[in-house]
């Protein structure tokens, strides 16, 4: 009798696509998966001589990649998705979306509005989020519902709030939020001041000090307007980043959110300090407020991942669609086609983001040791054919309505593209009922 190791899970796929190293596919692979990690990927016919298995799943005609990662989102303003469209971004902000959190903000609504993006998020194959908002205990709570990472911003902001009343209360509370939840598996925690207009220097000098002391990265909006650099000359007679600079915030820790706006000297800043960027280009495009350099960025060596911002700001918590216009913007935007390759694409919305995050040894990839976070894709339809290229595929053609399941270490969220953790039924009737409550007033 063979000696057969048993596993957990063995998935075989039509393609794997494992991101690392760059633009391989492995055809008619299996993949082996023991106790939430990635125990082994091999051709299926060795896989029939080393392993017995307890599950099974056949997908002829898919390709598996690692579970997306959104770099930067506010979870619970999915229940604000719609609300305040075709505006500015601080028309937006100061006349419609901080009124209507000053109104509405409360745990439930954070929970409901969190359960409502990561049901979508998961559905779109997304395994890990990189949130900042208030309440930041309740987004947990749905991720950990929702059996999905997420990445949890300790957010600090000047202003006062239903979350906390000053930023040592916002740094008060955002540590007793880690501490609670600091063993959990499918938690992780990034310093998440709101942005260099929102938080004044002692803000930031205290932000610095809690990344040093705590080796957590810094996840924080940055020239997203020329209007926002236009206030910092008035107020600190400087840019932005270099205000950041100044203050010790920029180096491997640093995850900069939109960076729309920015001349030759701040791209080689970001690259020297080995900075990251989260990329939101719908969002970005939607508030009109430009594009942002990648190819320049790039090409300098910055780390760039992609992000979709808010549901309020963007509408889709989709990933794909986020890859496919970055990569298509970048090659409208420098003028070369092959700016930005699919494998480069694809490598933004996985690695990358994980990077930016110190969570590229755990996700981000499919690699034996690493966490089992993997997405099923399928590319059987009259729509994926022909399929030449499965990287090229899944970044310019596929999206997430090809999604049929996800694995979160390990274990199956998304079967047949339902959701298994959280009730859809129910989170559209809360959602409805928000939606009375907001628009009554």
């Amino acid at each position: 009798m063979r000696n057969q190791t048993v596993v957990d899970l063995r998935i075989d796929a039509e393609w794997i696509v494992p991101v690392e190293p760059s633009g391989k596919v492995l055809e008619h692979h299996s993949l082996i998966v023991g106790e939430g990690r990635i125990q082994d990927i091999l051709p299926s016919h060795d896989a029939d001589i080393r392993y017995l298995f307890r599950e099974r799943v056949r997908l002829p005609g898919h390709a598996l990649m690692p579970g997306l990662v959104n770099l930067h989102t506010h979870a619970a303003m999915a229940l604000l998705r719609g609300f305040a469209d075709d505006q500015p971004l601080m028309t937006w902000l100061n006349d419609h979306i901080w009124p209507a959190e000053g109104r509405w903000m409360s745990p439930e609504f954070v929970m409901d509005g969190s359960r409502l993006a990561c049901i979508e998020m998961l559905r779109g194959g997304v395994t890990c989020f990189n949130d900042m908002y208030f309440f930041p205990d309740a987004t947990i709570e749905a991720a950990l519902e929702a059996k999905m990472r997420v990445a949890s911003g300790i957010i600090v902001i000047d202003h006062p709030s239903a979350w906390a009343a000053d930023p040592d209360g916002y740094l008060l509370k955002g540590m007793e939020v880690r501490d609670a939840y600091r063993h959990q598996p499918l938690v992780s925690f990034c310093l998440a001041p709101h942005a260099p207009y929102s938080c004044g220097d002692k803000t930031l000098e205290k932000v610095q000090t809690y990344a040093a002391q705590l080796d957590l990265p810094i996840h924080m909006h940055v020239h997203e307007t020329h209007d926002e650099i236009r206030q910092s000359l008035e107020t600190y007679k400087a840019r932005p980043l270099e205000r950041l600079h100044r203050l010790g915030l920029l180096g491997p820790q640093f995850v900069g959110v939109h960076a729309v706006h920015l001349n030759d000297e701040e791209i080689a800043l970001l690259s020297e300090q080995g900075c990251h960027i989260a990329h939101c280009p719908s969002s970005n495009l939607k508030l009109a407020n430009g594009v942002a350099p990648k190819t320049r960025l790039l090409d300098a060596g910055v780390n760039i991942g992609v992000g979709t911002d808010g549901a309020a700001s963007n509408n889709r918590l989709d990933v794909f669609e986020e890859t496919r216009l970055a990569a298509l913007l970048a090659k409208g935007m420098s003028g070369r086609a092959d700016a930005v390759p699919a494998h480069a694409a694809l490598a933004m919305a996985t690695l990358n983001g994980a990077k930016a995050l110190g969570l590229d040894s755990q996700i981000g990839s499919l690699l034996p040791g690493k966490q089992a976070d993997i997405v099923a894709v399928d590319l059987s339809g009259a729509a994926m054919q022909p399929c030449y290229d499965p990287i090229s595929q899944l970044v310019y053609s596929a999206g997430r309505e090809q999604v049929r399941h996800v694995w979160v270490a390990g274990e199956m969220v998304v079967k047949d593209g339902r959701c298994l953790s959280i009730d859809e039924a129910l989170l559209v009737r809360h959602a409805r009922q928000w939606r009375e409550r907001i628009v009554a007033g």
